[in-house]
């Protein structure tokens, strides 16, 4: 089932889409502003948003720069061409202005999903037992799922990466810093923490190695 992600601060136009979404078969979550937005990308997989632009707090547009690898369907009153324009050079996947045909939207919805299914699987990571899935972006550790946050997966995701060389504390902030700006220098330990906690506890191997003073590094099952 793919996750859909609302991020309108409109209720009747969320309980709307929520109920059409649902008909269709789609998992549906929510948010009503630009800083809960963030949170949710940052708990969950979504595989589609749904984005209005004037949103209280962060708005549409500052939202947009946080998102990456996920399609991008902006929903907005705003009908000037340039404003369409500039949103799609910005990384929308497609533009609707409201009010609009919900099965125009199920149609594009439908089409921004079936073009993330066909690009090509390289992206996907594997060392030893675990896999990072390039399209869904699942985590699998003996083939069996597990639940990580966004920040720990744009982690893990680096170090297998570049398996058994020690990555830096500060390279790894700045290389992760464009998809989890919440992570700090001070959160950084309890991310990782967290990260080879959950990795130990289905494959009883501790993969990610402290090197002290310096950074971390994962442990390739070759070294």
């Amino acid at each position: 089932m793919k996750n859909i992600a609302i991020i309108d601060d409109d209720v009747h136009i969320g309980d709307m889409l929520e109920e059409i979404l649902n008909e269709e078969g789609y998992s549906v979550l929510r948010a009503y502003s630009g800083t809960e937005a963030l949170f949710l990308l940052e708990k969950n997989n979504v595989d589609l948003i749904l984005l209005d632009l004037m949103l209280p707090g962060l708005t549409g547009e500052e939202v947009m720069k946080h998102i990456k690898n996920i399609p991008v369907i902006v929903l907005s009153a705003k009908a000037d061409t340039s404003d369409k324009v500039n949103l799609l050079l910005s990384g929308a996947s497609d533009y609707l202005t409201k009010p609009f045909d919900p099965k125009e939207l199920l149609a594009r919805i439908t089409v921004q999903l079936r073009k993330s299914e066909n690009k090509s699987d390289d992206l996907s990571i594997s060392e030893g037992e675990i896999r990072i899935d390039g399209l869904s972006s699942e985590v699998t550790v003996n083939e069996v799922p597990v639940k990580l946050t966004r920040t720990e997966q744009a982690i893990l995701k680096l170090l297998m990466s570049n398996p058994d060389q020690v990555i830096s504390r500060s390279v790894l902030l700045e290389k992760i810093s464009y998809d989890t700006p919440d992570c700090t220098e001070r959160s950084l330990k309890q991310h990782i923490s967290n990260l080879r906690r959950k990795l130990m506890e289905i494959s009883g191997k501790d993969h990610i190695e402290t090197v002290w003073g310096i950074g971390f590094k994962f442990v390739s099952e070759k070294s």
